[in-house]
């Protein structure tokens, strides 16, 4: 006869310490297909400086942990102004071994989240959850579906794995990578034409100082935009445990920094390169930056960029008119919200995420995938 399985309310549910870092690690490793858990729970819940992690973990009466939940803490700007201690929480890590699942246990870790957060202040929740958990969360659990993100992608070269990447929108998007890949490069001229002998983009081995001129100038057009000062770049980026970010900054004829953006090189035997992160002065500084972002994957023999967007966002407009091609439409994850205080105008800001300032590099995880 096999071993019963405990049901949620046989669990012991807690915030997790120091100690039980590598029973998480263990369980990220299990569900998550990887061997380098210690390293990125490391990265992501305790050395963040915008604050520690709210993580949680489910134990059997024995002692076993056989689940794992977290809100990682994000200072956002609304028009530029920062709530001292209203933290957003951005949910991830969902993860229950295997043999725990379908159980119930989730449901308790989620709800203790919303209640540890809620006492620390932390006045909203957000999360990109996959389609398979969204109705968990939007049904019994009452968080509140507000927006859609979907892939668009930029033809870099016409190849197998072009067509193959292009085939997730449908046979005749993979039939027309040479065209794509045509206007792709029309777009990329007009970028350069755009900028050229106004914005100087140069490699840049750690954020400094003079990003954070960059960050309050232009968060203040913004109802919500993670603060993204040169420690938390630094952090988000360019010491995260994969080591596969790389940074270019724009600079003015005076030397001024103007903007910055970041790519995810393609890993050993990938095709597909991510324009991750991007912030600029005016559309000139953009306009350089995703030029050479392009340019950049495009010598690193990446087969397409890829970039993900909130619909109806400016960052899917400022990709689509950048030559990037949309994925499916059924090709999207949901956007969520769990309102812990209402009122607050970060709270508010939260139920429109199409006004957000949003890009890959805000998602939980460190990849992008």
């Amino acid at each position: 006869m096999s071993e019963a399985q405990p049901s949620a309310a046989d669990l012991s549910v807690r915030v997790a310490q120091a100690e039980d870092r590598t029973d998480q690690a263990a369980l990220y490793d299990i569900c998550f297909g990887c061997e380098d858990g210690a390293d990125i729970l490391s990265w992501r819940y305790d050395q963040n400086p915008h604050g520690a992690a709210v993580s949680l973990v489910a134990r059997k009466a024995d002692g076993q942990a056989v689940s794992g939940y977290a809100c990682s803490p994000r200072v956002i700007l609304h028009h530029g102004q920062e709530f001292e201690g209203a933290l957003v929480g951005q949910t991830g890590d969902v993860m229950t071994h295997p043999d725990h699942r379908r159980l119930g246990i989730f449901a308790s870790l989620d709800r203790e989240a919303v209640r540890q957060t809620t006492e620390r202040g932390w006045p909203v929740l957000f999360g990109l959850p996959n389609r398979q958990s969204a109705d968990i969360f939007t049904g019994e659990l009452g968080w509140q579906a507000v927006g859609r993100i979907r892939p668009w992608t930029f033809v870099l070269h016409v190849d197998a794995a072009a067509r193959a990447e292009r085939m997730r929108a449908g046979r005749l998007a993979s039939a027309a990578v040479p065209w794509t890949f045509w206007r792709g490069l029309m777009r990329r001229g007009k970028l350069r034409t755009q900028s050229f002998d106004k914005v100087n983009v140069v490699p840049i081995p750690r954020f400094d100082a003079a990003v954070d001129a960059v960050t309050e100038s232009v968060s203040a057009n913004w109802p919500w935009m993670v603060r993204r000062d040169h420690a938390y770049l630094n952090w988000r980026f360019l010491s995260a445990p994969s080591g596969r970010f790389q940074a270019h900054g724009a600079f003015d004829p005076s030397g001024r920094m103007v903007g910055y953006v970041v790519v995810q090189m393609p890993d050993k035997g990938e095709k597909v390169g991510y324009l991750v992160d991007l912030l600029g002065l005016d559309e000139v500084a953009v306009a350089a930056l995703l030029e050479v972002a392009l340019r950049h994957l495009h010598k690193a023999a990446a087969s397409v960029a890829r970039a993900h967007a909130i619909a109806g966002s400016w960052w899917e407009r400022t990709l689509r008119g950048a030559g990037f091609r949309a994925g499916k439409r059924a090709d999207y994850k949901i956007i969520i919200v769990h309102s812990n205080a209402a009122d607050h105008p970060l709270a508010q800001a939260a139920r429109d995420p199409s006004k957000w300032y949003f890009t890959d590099g805000d998602r939980d995880d460190e990849l992008v995938r």
